[in-house]
């Protein structure tokens, strides 16, 4: 690549990015990206028995939930509680840096804080290895704005369906 090419180039990136319009990753999803990275960095890291790495994963899940702004901080602790309740054999986890819980490795469930990607609520959501599957068309994820007992009975329901 010649120097003018490098240079056409690297000025258009950074007019891409510059520019309002501009349909790439926001700071926010780079910046998840970028969680999920060192996520898997310390999991190859981790030495000692299965138990210690499950304790050692749990204790990032609620470093992370006692970093978040307060209502979503309140139902992250709340849906942690119910998750391990109703699911015991999910294995708690950081995905994209946020609480998850996995089930042979993969990410069954999830919490989203509002604050994650600047969003108007949080957001509880399930992926392709839960078995909420009903018909041609399921719900995947919810929104949060809080958390009530029958929302918590749901989550439960949902979280054993899910486990299958």
């Amino acid at each position: 690549m010649t120097g003018t090419a490098k240079t056409t180039k690297s000025t258009a990136k950074r007019a891409a990015s510059a520019d309002p319009s501009y349909d790439g990753f926001t700071a926010e999803e780079r910046a998840a990206m970028k969680e999920h990275a060192q996520e898997m960095k310390a999991t190859s890291r981790r030495r000692g028995s299965a138990a210690d790495k499950a304790a050692e994963a749990e204790a990032a899940v609620v470093a992370k939930i006692a970093e978040m702004q307060d209502s979503d901080r309140e139902m992250a602790e709340r849906i942690h509680a119910v998750v391990k309740k109703s699911a015991p054999e999910l294995a708690p986890k950081l995905w994209y840096g946020m609480p998850a819980y996995a089930k042979d490795g993969k990410v069954l469930c999830f919490f989203q804080s509002a604050q994650k990607f600047n969003a108007r609520y949080a957001t509880f959501g399930f992926n392709d290895v839960a078995t909420l599957d009903d018909g041609a068309m399921w719900p995947t994820a919810f929104a949060l704005t809080k958390l009530t007992a029958a929302d918590e009975r749901r989550i439960a329901d949902l979280v054993k369906k899910a486990v299958g």
